[in-house]
């Protein structure tokens, strides 16, 4: 992707997760930019194309992500044994990183604001909002614990996930940001310890 429209990319999506989607009109992204309208169409046909690309890059982010943690990228159903294979250090070890990718990485951390403003506006907003912050992360825990024959599933998972949901709240106002990640950390080693005893049994 060229340097111009990445630029358009990243302003509008800061925009966007300030003052909401439907707020932002492309003349507002040109003017943050210094450029005219018609200079960023020549990059992005609308408004909404730049959404889409948004989108498009966060789908790419959570491949990749999946990928650095040797966790599968597909649904249960299709990769049993790449679930099964799935051990609680890793599982500890991008619950961590996730922590700090919503909340501290610009561009994810931007687009999990703006699904927090749009997800009451739009069919759309909310589906994206449950995919990627809501019933979808939840669903994929729950899958990765029962893959490894953990018993309820579902509410350790809800265990697992529910405090990290929280605690982005949390951090985004805490004056003390540093405080804020290291008490969900400590909340997560607990988590951990408590799941890999349920292993044990």
């Amino acid at each position: 992707m060229g340097e111009m429209k990445e630029n358009i990319l990243c302003t509008a999506l800061a925009l966007f997760a300030q003052k909401g989607y439907e707020a932002v009109p492309v003349s507002e992204i040109a003017g943050a930019l210094g450029v005219t309208k018609g200079a960023l169409y020549k990059h992005y046909e609308s408004k909404r194309a730049i959404f889409d690309s948004i989108v498009m890059r966060m789908e790419e982010l959570d491949a990749q992500r999946a990928g650095q943690f040797s966790l599968p990228e597909g649904v249960l159903a299709e990769m049993e044994d790449s679930y099964r294979n799935v051990s609680l250090e890793q599982i500890a070890a991008f619950g961590r990183a996730q922590f700090r990718y919503w909340t501290q990485d610009e561009f994810p951390a931007a687009f999990r604001r703006l699904l927090t403003l749009e997800q009451y506006r739009s069919e759309e907003m909310q589906r994206l909002y449950q995919q990627y912050l809501g019933a979808g992360p939840l669903g994929y825990l729950t899958d990765l614990l029962g893959a490894m024959g953990l018993p309820d599933a579902d509410k350790k998972a809800a265990a697992f996930y529910g405090p990290m949901f929280l605690f982005y709240s949390i951090f985004d106002g805490a004056k003390d940001k540093a405080a804020a990640e290291n008490a969900f950390l400590v909340y997560l080693e607990e988590v951990v310890k408590s799941l890999g005893k349920g292993l044990k049994r």
